[in-house]
C-alpha cells in the first residue's frame, strides 16, 4: 500500500470517476485503474461499486476513505515539517484572472521557482467566474480571482485589492471635471466583462442617469486598454496595470463625482488532505504579497 495508490482512491471518491481522478493526478486511466485494483487485491475487498456511470463507494469503501484521508494529511504533514524544499513536488496548475497575471504573476512565478524548484507550474488565464468553476471542478489548484469560493472545503483568503482610477486617450475631449454622472452617462465605457464586478459597479453607478449608455465590455484586458488607447471610450482600470501608458501620456487620468469599489481579489484552493504542495504555494503566494506594497 502507497501513499499514490491511497491518493488516487482519495480522489476517485471525491470526484465520482477514474476519469476525473486521472486528469487531476496528471495520470492514464489505466493507471489509475491499476492502482486502484492493486489497492483492493491487497486489502481483499471492492473499493468501488462498478455496476453504475459513477464510481461509488462500497461499505467498506466509505470505511477506507476515512483512514485514507487520515494517511494523506499525517504524510502532508510530515513532509511540510522534517522535509526540505528540494523534496516537495508535483505540478501546481494556477488559475489567475489577467489582472493579477498582469501584476504580480512574474514576481509569483519568480519566487516559486526558487523556493521550491521541484515543483511544475501551469497557468490558466481567465476571468474571475470561469475559475470558481474550474476550481470546484478540481481543473485547477490554486485561483487568484474576485469573490470567493463558498464551498465547503475549501480555503479563501484575501490576496490583493486594486483602486480603480478613471482613464482617457488624449484623443477624446472631456467636459470639465470632476465629469459628473449625468456628462458620464453620454461618453461610451469600455470594462471588464459582464456579471464582473466592476462591470457591475459600472452599470449600477451610470443607470441613476442613463440606461442607455454605450459600454463596450471584453475579457481580454490588453484589448480593453487598446480600445481606450484608440479613443473609443473612457475606461476605469487599476492603476498597476497601466503605469507606462499613463507615463508616457498615451492615457490620463481624469476625476468622476463618484467612485468606483476597490476590485479585491481572493486567494482560494481546496484544502484537502495531503494537498501540501498546494498549501506551500498558496502559503508563499501569500507571503510575498503582504511582504511588501506593489
Amino acid at each position: 500500500m502507497n501513499i499514490k495508490s491511497l491518493e488516487t482512491f482519495f480522489w476517485i471518491a471525491k470526484l465520482g470517476s477514474f476519469r476525473a481522478a486521472a486528469k487531476k493526478l496528471y495520470a492514464s486511466q489505466p493507471t489509475i485503474s491499476a492502482r486502484i485494483s492493486g489497492l483492493e487485491d491487497e486489502l481483499g475487498i471492492e473499493l468501488f461499486d462498478r455496476s453504475g456511470r459513477n464510481a461509488v463507494l462500497t461499505t467498506k469503501g466509505r470505511q477506507v476513505l476515512a483512514y485514507a484521508e487520515k494517511i494523506l494529511q499525517l504524510h502532508a504533514d510530515l513532509l511540510e515539517t522534517v522535509a526540505s524544499p528540494d523534496a516537495i513536488q508535483g505540478t501546481i496548475r494556477l488559475g489567475v484572472a489577467e489582472t493579477v497575471a498582469y501584476t504580480w504573476l512574474p514576481e509569483l512565478i519568480e519566487s516559486i521557482s526558487e523556493t521550491y524548484p521541484a515543483i511544475n507550474l501551469e497557468l490558466d488565464i481567465d476571468i474571475s467566474v470561469n475559475l470558481s468553476e474550474k476550481l470546484l471542478k478540481r481543473e485547477i489548484d490554486i485561483a487568484f480571482l474576485i469573490g470567493e469560493v463558498k464551498q465547503e472545503g475549501f480555503f479563501n483568503a484575501p490576496f490583493y485589492s486594486y483602486s480603480l482610477i478613471w482613464v482617457v486617450s488624449p484623443k477624446l475631449t472631456l467636459p470639465p471635471e470632476p465629469v459628473s454622472l449625468s456628462e458620464l452617462a453620454k461618453i461610451p465605457i469600455i470594462t471588464y466583462p459582464r456579471l464582473s464586478e466592476p462591470h457591475v459597479n459600472i452599470r449600477a453607478l451610470i443607470n441613476k442617469m442613463s440606461n442607455s449608455t454605450q459600454i463596450h465590455s471584453s475579457s481580454s484586458l490588453s484589448t480593453i486598454i487598446r480600445m481606450a488607447l484608440d479613443g473609443i471610450g473612457v475606461s476605469a482600470l487599476p492603476k498597476e496595470i497601466i503605469t507606462r501608458e499613463l507615463e508616457t501620456g498615451q492615457l490620463r487620468e481624469f476625476k468622476v463625482e463618484a467612485s468606483i469599489p476597490d476590485l479585491v481579489f481572493n486567494m482560494a484552493y481546496c484544502a484537502a488532505p495531503g494537498a501540501n504542495v498546494v498549501r506551500a504555494v498558496a502559503d508563499l503566494s501569500l507571503k510575498i504579497v503582504t511582504s511588501k506594497p506593489f
